[in-house]
């Protein structure tokens, strides 16, 4: 589809997704190229994003994305919000572990990271806020894909499963295996997945009517990694999150997957 052919919506959310992890600052003429707009139709389109608050423009003449957007994030239940509520709980699994601790949504496909408490560890994986990454590779995605319908499942696992070290999962029948140890036991193990130093305990989130809503997890160096005290961690955490998202765990809503 060309610019022309594009509605004044998409042109104007293309603007937005020029910026990225890898884009955080954009010139106009940068803006241009990676919408796929002409510098006009970009110019203006800036303008009124700018004025708006969606975009703030530096003493460089570099855009970035702006504090209105940040406002309105903080609005959505499964971001800003969902983070103020887990929060605590993050915290107190950091005093108890001091390691890296995380707390992700599924967005499509993929993992994405609302949380990051930096521990000690010096792992090879960084991940940072509004991080994506595929659902097999991580421990937050295996917990959540878990938890997911058996047609989003056998949908998934019949898609290409990227591999990023030799260790990463992309046998369909060894993941589905992999997901029926995750409900067995409450908690996903991911080792040496993303890199070949670094091992994720995890486990779901649950909202008030008891569907899986996020994960929590710890990251630490493979080698000396001590899985069977850190899953009751990681569970508690879990449970306390869900707990304060009204999940009752004696109910009878939400008891199944």
């Amino acid at each position: 589809m060309t610019a022309a052919a594009r509605s004044a919506p998409d042109r104007l959310l293309a603007v937005l997704a020029a910026f990225d992890h890898g884009h955080p600052a954009l010139s106009l003429s940068g803006i241009s190229r990676r919408a796929g707009l002409s510098l006009t139709t970009a110019h203006r389109l800036v303008g009124a994003l700018t004025a708006w608050g969606a975009l703030e423009r530096d003493a460089d003449g570099f855009y970035h994305v702006g504090l209105r957007l940040w406002e309105l994030a903080a609005l959505a239940p499964r971001g800003l919000a969902l983070r103020q509520i887990a929060l605590p709980y993050l915290e107190d699994l950091y005093e108890a572990t001091h390691e890296n601790v995380q707390l992700a949504v599924r967005d499509g496909s993929e993992v994405v990271y609302i949380e990051w408490l930096s521990g000690r560890s010096a792992v090879g994986v960084h991940i940072r806020v509004g991080a994506r990454w595929p659902l097999h590779a991580t421990g937050v995605g295996l917990a959540l894909l878990a938890h997911e319908t058996p047609e989003f499942q056998q949908d998934y696992c019949a898609g290409p499963l990227a591999s990023f070290t030799p260790y990463t999962v992309t046998d369909p029948d060894r993941l589905r295996r992999s997901l029926a140890e995750v409900r067995r036991t409450g908690a996903a193990v991911s080792s040496r997945q993303v890199t070949d130093d670094a091992l994720s305990v995890a486990a779901p989130v649950r909202g008030a009517a008891g569907q899986v809503v996020a994960a929590v997890s710890v990251v630490v160096p493979e080698a000396d990694a001590q899985v069977p005290v850190l899953v009751p961690a990681v569970r508690l955490a879990a449970r306390g999150i869900s707990r304060a998202l009204g999940w009752q765990p004696d109910g009878t809503a939400g008891r199944a997957g």
